[in-house]
């Protein structure tokens, strides 16, 4: 009977993964026998663990032992605590030059659509937002009007017209946090690159006012841009008719668009990981990061976000921060997210999800540990709000929540036109205007979704390199930033994966 394939990840760990499902009294490496059933991905202890001592994984500590853990004993939830642990933060000690070409290395490049203020889509959409929940439903009519006219067919260079609609823009404070982020993030749609044109449709009456966002961007209706509200319309079937009749004079503008040769400087790509595993961390998410440093050595921009995934892994990315004040910023919003949790009446290690702890993940530290690998190894060069224009070349991050679509919202109002999601439990995803490329950690989920994963990393498992695993995602991503449809795309997801973040009173 073969032996179940176990992995050690660091000379300094005390816990190895289980690669394969353990039965009770297999013989595993290093003269250990397992004590009980081992779920696959999860982890084993691999020598004797005190009460209250560290358990590393990585090489990094996951947690602290809630009894005494005996060898071959199944490490989880069970007998794992959390408890407070000084971070070496070593403020930017391992920043370094990015590397750029290799010597005879060809700059890559990719076909997409270089836009009036000189930035470049991948997609070309016409974009319907609503200001407020109460304009939604005749921002989906509209889109849904002039999709079923068929008058699309005769613009072959147009990706589509969706509208994109949230739950908020009004019982809310004029003025503050809170509405600076919903107008960061409609600005940032409303001005993004897959966009050939956008039609922002509101009520009329609520606290989020079209005109204030035109004065305040310096927005001038035109061919790229124009706005209207169900009230000065005449209501809902005027303002339908309205919307379409305005969509249809920017049918034109937007089918003359067409793609051409740009470098990969001009692409940046968002980072996200969901409905994670014990397998995410070894395959999906340093895959991804080989890829992002690739992409970085061309010159693109790659964003890792999720703070509260970040928590209790934050001091590597401290320690690639290009400066000590970058990545000062990087403890301050673990700082506030402690603090927000606590106001809330919740705890940073609510996130593992069920599902993420029967993947294998324990803790949060474990989960962050393991989402910060997405990164790759390159120097942090900047950390920007949530849903604020990225303006920095490079590896940067911008604070969101982990909850994946408000996550992946505030990364594409920042500019992100591609999206790589790494899932190893299956999460159901895919994004309008920005394409979404989806990684499955392992090669039965892949099998059981192949519908909706578009590259299996699970092979690592079986021997592919990561660096080899990287080259693939890379060159994937450069095909879906030049027209291929991705999984999701083909699969018509996007239209609901606009959630902006909502944070304050409702009032």
């Amino acid at each position: 009977m073969a032996v179940p394939r176990t992995l050690r990840l660091h000379e300094a760990d005390n816990v190895i993964i289980a690669v394969d499902s353990v039965a009770a009294g297999s013989a595993l490496p290093e003269g250990i026998t397992a004590a009980r059933h081992i779920p696959k991905g999860h982890k084993v202890a691999a020598r004797p663990i005190a009460a209250g001592e560290a358990i590393r994984k990585f090489g990094q500590v996951i947690g602290f032992a809630g009894s005494a853990i005996a060898p071959g004993d199944w490490v989880h939830e069970h007998n794992v605590v959390l408890q407070a642990f000084e971070r070496d933060y070593a403020f930017a000690t391992e920043a370094r030059p990015d590397s750029g070409l290799l010597p005879g290395e060809a700059p890559a490049t990719f076909q997409g659509f270089r836009r009036a203020d000189g930035r470049v889509g991948t997609r070309n959409y016409i974009g319907i937002l609503s200001s407020v929940n109460c304009s939604a439903t005749v921002a989906e009519f509209i889109a849904d009007a002039v999709t079923r006219s068929g008058v699309l067919d005769d613009y072959p260079n147009i990706d589509g017209v969706v509208a994109f609609t949230h739950g908020t823009g009004c019982g809310m404070a004029s003025k503050g946090e809170e509405y600076d982020i919903l107008a960061r993030t409609q600005w940032g749609y409303a001005s993004h690159p897959n966009f050939a044109s956008v039609l922002v449709v509101g009520l009329g009456c609520e606290v989020f006012q079209i005109p204030r966002m035109m004065k305040e961007y310096g927005i001038v209706p035109g061919a790229s841009f124009q706005s209207l509200t169900i009230q000065e319309s005449g209501g809902t079937r005027k303002s339908i008719e309205a919307g379409v009749a305005k969509i249809t004079e920017m049918l034109a503008h937007a089918n003359a668009a067409t793609r051409e040769s740009v470098p990969v400087s001009e692409l940046t790509l968002a980072l996200q990981c969901g409905g994670s595993d014990g397998y995410s961390g070894l395959t999906a998410n340093p895959a991804l990061g080989a890829a992002v440093d690739l992409l970085v050595r061309h010159g693109g921009t790659a964003i890792l976000s999720e703070t509260p995934e970040i928590f209790g892994a934050e001091h590597l990315l401290t320690r690639r921060a290009e400066s000590e004040a970058v990545g000062r910023r990087i403890v301050e919003l673990i700082d506030w997210w402690t603090d927000y949790a606590a106001r809330t009446g919740g705890e940073l290690n609510n996130n593992p999800s069920p599902g993420n702890k029967a993947g294998g993940l324990t803790t949060i530290l474990e989960k962050s540990l393991g989402a910060v690998a997405k990164g790759g190894t390159s120097t942090l060069r900047g950390v920007y709000r949530y849903a604020e224009r990225i303006d920095r070349k490079g590896f940067v991050y911008m604070d969101t929540p982990g909850y994946d679509p408000v996550a992946a919202t505030g990364q594409v109002a920042g500019g992100a036109n591609m999206l790589c999601f790494t899932t190893g439990r299956g999460s159901a995803y895919g994004c309008k205007p920005t394409p979404s490329v989806k990684l499955a950690t392992n090669s039965d989920l892949f099998r059981r979704m192949e519908e909706d994963m578009d590259i299996n990393c699970g092979d690592i498992l079986d021997g592919v390199s990561i660096e080899a695993k990287g080259r693939e995602i890379f060159e994937l991503v450069l095909d879906i930033a030049s027209g291929r449809r991705s999984k999701s795309e083909l699969l018509g997801y996007g239209r609901n994966e606009f959630v902006p973040w909502q944070l304050g009173a409702v009032m």
